[in-house]
């Protein structure tokens, strides 16, 4: 079979001077696609580009703007097969998922379109005393500059579309390093961006080596640096990143609640979704789930039931609902994290087993609570039990977690519902579902370990805005 090739996107132009970067299929191991690398020369170039592009872009009007993200919207639905497809290539997600992946791209570049000529100021009154007397004032918002964006490997086009749609919107120019895993599905974008009218060094999308990264972090001429992924490299970069504002969207080690007089016809196909959907690659997924003691019994035999019939496999397989993990070593990372835990007195309730990438969907109880599969981010095809006899101690529990992005939560107990709004040290409560959910017009984000700033259109694209004050004297 022939490999397909791809260029990266420098200063909005298709370029391909190498192939050197190979991506493989995730589920065969083999090479599926070459990329062109970007070297540190080409990022500067990059860098540059964006700086350049900056007055121009700032200029269109919402309406220009808005016509670009329509034509992104338009292009996507035509493509929406291809982009599943190739999704499924490279980030070996089963291919339902891979769908469901390419409807929320679209979705976050028609809500973008909707926000751009939405962005509005505000008139005060400054009249608080009688020194302002005869003093007016307003502000408006405005793009706060060049950009810098990495997006990750588990969510390739709707992540990068959270950083890319809202930049687009307010106006402000970017350059992109996508994840080097899964670099096809942001190339497209660029294809697609390419065919509009957007000025010269609007964009730039540009696959590199780790080395080459740093660029897109230190140079003070980017405004904003927006990185999705593991909280060591976020804060790491973090600190390198100087005056520039930061946005951080990193792991997690979410828990579901399971309160007593949950209606487990609906809990459990939820808990599955969420623990093993995309194979457990999200920092959403369920890691944890807490059970009240009346509830513990029968939704540990249910899950576990259910979870034995989840069929593994080829992510191109309608039917397949766990697909593999990005890499062997992943797979193995956690295999030795389940045999540890189980050596340390956890119970193996179902899986466990692993064959190259594919690790089999994993229960277990009894996880010491040092344990990492109860304080780290697991990140893949496993999930732990734990039973609580207290609403309020499973709130502290929660809370005793260094991450804090969703907490999921079946009550209808509105006084329970309103204790965790205030209580959780999360970014979100979702009840009734599990942390997983998420629609892209919603602010989303995390605190402590897992990051700082929210995504959502709306919510990013003020991050990449700044407010500008008027006063008139009259």
């Amino acid at each position: 079979m022939s490999i397909q090739t791809f260029p990266y996107y420098l200063n909005n132009s298709p370029q391909s001077p190498n192939t050197d970067l190979s991506v493989t299929d995730k589920y065969t191991g083999e090479v599926a696609y070459k990329v062109a690398l970007a070297s540190p020369d080409i990022i500067e170039k990059g860098i540059e580009g964006t700086v350049n592009a900056a007055p121009a872009m700032a200029a269109m009007k919402p309406y220009e703007r808005q016509e670009i993200l329509y034509h992104c919207v338009e292009r996507f639905t035509e493509r929406q097969d291809e982009l599943a497809d190739i999704l499924c290539v490279e980030a070996g997600k089963p291919i339902k998922d891979s769908r469901g992946e390419v409807l929320r791209l679209i979705d976050t570049f028609r809500v973008a379109a909707e926000e751009s000529v939405r962005m509005t100021g505000v008139v005060q009154n400054l009249e608080i005393s009688s020194r302002a007397e005869g003093y007016r004032g307003m502000y408006k918002r405005v793009p706060i500059g060049p950009c810098s964006f990495i997006s990750p490997f588990n969510f390739p086009l709707n992540l990068t579309a959270h950083k890319v749609a809202p930049a687009l919107a307010v106006g402000c120019p970017f350059i992109l390093k996508p994840a080097s895993r899964t670099p096809i599905g942001a190339l497209i974008i660029g294809e697609v961006l390419a065919e509009t009218d957007l000025p010269e060094g609007a964009f730039s999308i540009l696959p590199c080596s780790r080395d080459g990264a740093d660029l897109f972090t230190v140079d003070d001429r980017l405004k904003l640096l927006s990185f999705t992924g593991s909280p060591q490299v976020g804060w790491e970069l973090k600190k390198n990143c100087g005056k520039k504002k930061v946005v951080l969207e990193l792991g997690g080690n979410a828990t579901c609640v399971i309160d007593e007089g949950t209606d487990l016809d609906v809990a459990i196909p939820r808990l599955l979704f969420g623990a093993f959907y995309q194979s457990g690659q999200s920092c959403v997924g369920v890691q944890r789930i807490s059970i009240h003691d009346s509830m513990y019994d029968e939704t540990k035999n249910r899950l576990v039931s259910e979870t034995l019939k989840l069929k593994a496999g080829n992510p191109k397989d309608e039917d397949t609902f766990v697909g593999p993990l990005i890499s062997e070593s992943e797979a193995v990372r956690l295999e030795e994290w389940i045999e540890s835990a189980v050596k340390a007195g956890a119970t193996l309730l179902c899986g466990g087993k692993r064959e190259g990438a594919m690790l089999t969907a994993t229960l277990l109880e009894n996880v010491p609570a040092d344990h990492p599969l109860n304080r780290e981010e697991a990140f893949g095809t496993v999930a732990i039990l734990n039973r609580f006899s207290d609403f309020h101690d499973a709130m502290k529990d929660i809370n005793e977690s260094d991450f804090g992005i969703h907490a999921g939560i079946f009550t209808k107990d509105i006084d329970k519902i309103m204790y965790a709004w205030d209580h959780l040290e999360v970014g979100g409560v979702i009840i009734g579902d599990v942390p997983s959910w998420r629609v892209d017009n919603m602010p989303y984000g995390g605190v402590k370990e897992s990051g700082l700033g929210r995504e959502g259109v709306q919510f990013a694209m003020e991050d990449m805005t700044e407010i500008r004050n008027l006063v008139i004297k009259s």
